[in-house]
């Protein structure tokens, strides 16, 4: 299974500035720990510019979801146990965290071929389309609301995406990284 990543160029700058200003960290001290100048790291916060391979691969381990404390553990729990089809992924790279069993039904292989592993390349064209859109939509803002859009039915060999209307919620982790609840929405839920 492929490991195509979703660290996009458009998430990644507005991302950075989120987890800095929650956790109160000046953007001198940023570029002091990654090596950079404070100059640097304002282009990629306004996406006036975007970090190389290896800035990027720092940044990417500084803000991807760890989910390692009790209250972490906890949320990955109710999803694990919901009985509803629902699935929480790191918000940055969109890797698996955990899965319900109604939504792990809908999947064709066993979910630990899943786990740990973007599920970008899964991602149906409705899907991609609304990723691009998260920053004119408040997503990285310190207070964000849930997205409600529709997608449309995408299949692979691996899982299949049903035409559906999906609601995303951010939801912070205790190391100041987000994860992203991800579950279907009643069908008079309000649009983004």
């Amino acid at each position: 299974m492929s490991n195509e990543t979703a660290v996009l160029e458009t998430s990644l700058g507005a991302s950075l500035r989120r987890w800095r200003v929650l956790n109160r960290i000046k953007q001198e001290a940023l570029a002091c720990d990654l090596g950079v100048s404070q100059s640097r790291i304002s282009r990629w916060e306004s996406g006036l510019a975007q970090p190389n391979g290896v800035e990027r691969a720092k940044i990417t381990r500084l803000l991807r979801a760890r989910p390692q404390t009790a209250a972490d553990r906890a949320l990955l729990d109710l999803v694990t146990l919901a009985s509803e089809p629902v699935h929480l992924v790191c918000d940055l790279t969109h890797r698996l965290l955990a899965i319900s069993p109604a939504r792990a039904r809908e999947w064709h292989l066993p979910v630990a071929q899943f786990m740990n592993r973007p599920l970008w390349r899964f991602a149906s064209d409705g899907i991609r389309a609304m990723e691009f859109k998260l920053v004119d939509y408040g997503w990285f803002e310190p207070m964000s609301a849930d997205i409600v859009y529709e997608t449309e039915r995408a299949s692979f060999p691996e899982m299949t995406i049903p035409e559906s209307r999906i609601r995303i919620s951010r939801l912070p982790l205790s190391d100041g990284s987000f994860a992203r609840l991800v579950r279907e929405a009643p069908r008079d839920a309000l649009r983004a």
